[in-house]
C-alpha cells in the first residue's frame, strides 16, 4: 500500500482561527506607555501584517525610530502583556465557527500535519492557541512566525524549510495549503506556489479574497469536508 503524501496546513491565527475581540488591542495600550513612555494614539493596520511590521509602523506614527532595540523592547512587553491576560484573553475572546471541528478532521489524516503562519511573534501564538485549547492540534515547531521575518511569504518558505528537517521528510510547495483570512495570506501562498484556502471571517469579503487571487474561498470554515482535494 502506498504511504499517504505527506502535507503540511499552516494556520493563520488571529480572525482565522479566533477572535481576540478587542483584547490585543487593550493589551497594545497597556504596554505601549510602559516601554515608550507615550500613550498609544494610533495603532498601525494589523490586519495580515507581522507584528515586527506592527510594532515597526507604530513607533514610526509615534514619532519614536524604530530602532531594532525599540522593536524587541515592545515585542517582549507584548509577550508578557498577553502572558497576564490569558484569562481575559480566553474568556472575551471565541474560536470562530468549524475551526475545531476541522482542526480534529485534520487531526486524523494521516501524513497530514497542522501547524501555524502567524504575524504574531512566536510567544504570543503559543499563548493564543493555549488559552483556546487549540495546542494539542498544532505542532508549533512546524510553524513560522512574525518575529522570524517581517515579509509574510518569506515565512511559508520557513515554515517549509522546518517541516523538512522536523518531519526529515523533502516538504514543496504544492505540498502546502494556508488557511488565512487576508490578501497578504492569499499572496504569500501564490508568491511560494502553496495552496490557499481563504475564509471570509475577518476584515475581508469573499469578492475581495477572490480578487487578491485565491481560487478557493468560503465564508467560514463549516461544512468543509475534503481539504485533501485542495492539495
Amino acid at each position: 500500500m502506498t504511504a499517504p503524501r505527506t502535507c503540511l496546513v499552516l494556520w493563520d491565527i488571529d480572525h482565522t482561527l479566533i477572535e481576540t475581540r478587542g483584547v490585543g488591542r487593550k493589551i497594545y495600550q497597556r504596554i505601549f506607555p510602559e516601554v515608550t513612555g507615550l500613550s498609544l494614539r494610533e495603532l498601525a493596520t494589523v490586519h495580515g501584517r507581522t507584528e515586527l511590521d506592527i510594532i515597526h509602523n507604530t513607533l514610526r506614527l509615534h514619532g519614536i525610530e524604530p530602532t531594532e532595540r525599540a522593536v524587541n523592547a515592545v515585542a517582549a512587553a507584548l509577550t508578557q502583556g498577553y502572558e497576564a491576560a490569558r484569562v481575559e484573553l480566553a474568556e472575551r475572546g471565541r474560536v470562530l465557527p468549524g475551526v475545531v471541528a476541522m482542526l480534529e478532521q485534520l487531526a486524523a489524516e494521516p501524513g497530514l500535519h497542522q501547524s501555524v503562519l502567524t504575524g504574531n511573534t512566536t510567544d504570543v501564538a503559543k499563548i493564543k492557541v493555549e488559552a483556546f485549547g487549540l495546542d494539542s492540534y498544532l505542532d508549533l515547531s512546524l510553524g513560522a512566525y512574525g518575529d522570524d521575518h517581517r515579509d509574510r511569504a518569506e515565512l511559508v518558505t520557513i515554515a517549509r524549510k522546518r517541516a523538512t528537517h522536523h518531519l526529515d521528510t523533502p516538504i514543496s510547495p504544492d505540498q502546502i495549503l494556508l488557511i488565512g483570512d487576508t490578501p497578504n495570506d492569499v499572496d504569500a501562498a501564490l508568491t511560494t506556489g502553496a495552496h490557499i484556502l481563504a475564509v471570509a471571517t475577518g476584515k475581508y469579503t469573499t469578492a475581495e479574497l477572490h480578487a487578491a487571487g485565491a481560487t478557493t474561498v468560503v465564508e467560514n470554515l463549516e461544512n468543509i469536508t475534503d481539504i485533501r482535494a485542495m492539495l
